[in-house]
């Protein structure tokens, strides 16, 4: 019997939204051999991007939290996709990549990469540790103030 990723996000009384599509010339993921690679996902509210601004400035640090983790839904919403919302198809997240639109002062990436690793880790258990990498940016799609992307290992 499989389990479901959505369930699973259901029972932390969160909701995956649909799957973002793409807005240029690339896919949202790609499986080579038993890995997939998920393009960056933003943090999306009602199909519109979310948390418009840097952190440092418009964006508070409780905010750039609460946007790593809709992204992180995202990640989420596509890795459900490319796996038929089948967790037992998933062996583990191996990195996850944040990105953080900030003013040059800001150094708290760390802290704000953790509102999608503790997400991820939240939904999917040992499956979501992951090594990752969190960097400030001057700026990001759509003005948005965190992208994700990550790496993730499949069963063959």
């Amino acid at each position: 019997m499989s389990e479901s990723l959505s369930q699973r996000i259901e029972q932390l009384g969160l909701r995956l939204p649909a799957p973002s599509q793409p807005i240029a010339n690339y896919v949202s993921h790609v499986v080579s051999r038993n890995q997939l690679f998920i393009s960056g996902q933003i943090p999306m509210l009602d199909g519109k991007p979310a948390f418009i601004g840097r952190l440092g400035e418009a964006i508070s640090e409780a905010e750039g939290i609460d946007a790593a983790e809709l992204a992180a839904l995202g990640l989420l919403a596509q890795l459900s996709d490319a796996l038929g919302d089948d967790l037992s198809k998933l062996v583990r997240i191996i990195r996850l990549g944040v990105f953080i639109a900030a003013d040059p002062e800001f150094q708290r990436q760390g802290v704000v990469a953790n509102g999608a690793s503790n997400l991820l880790v939240n939904a999917l258990g040992d499956k979501g540790r992951h090594v990752r990498t969190a960097v400030g940016v001057s700026s990001l799609p759509s003005g948005v103030a965190v992208e994700l992307d990550a790496i993730f290992e499949l069963k063959p």
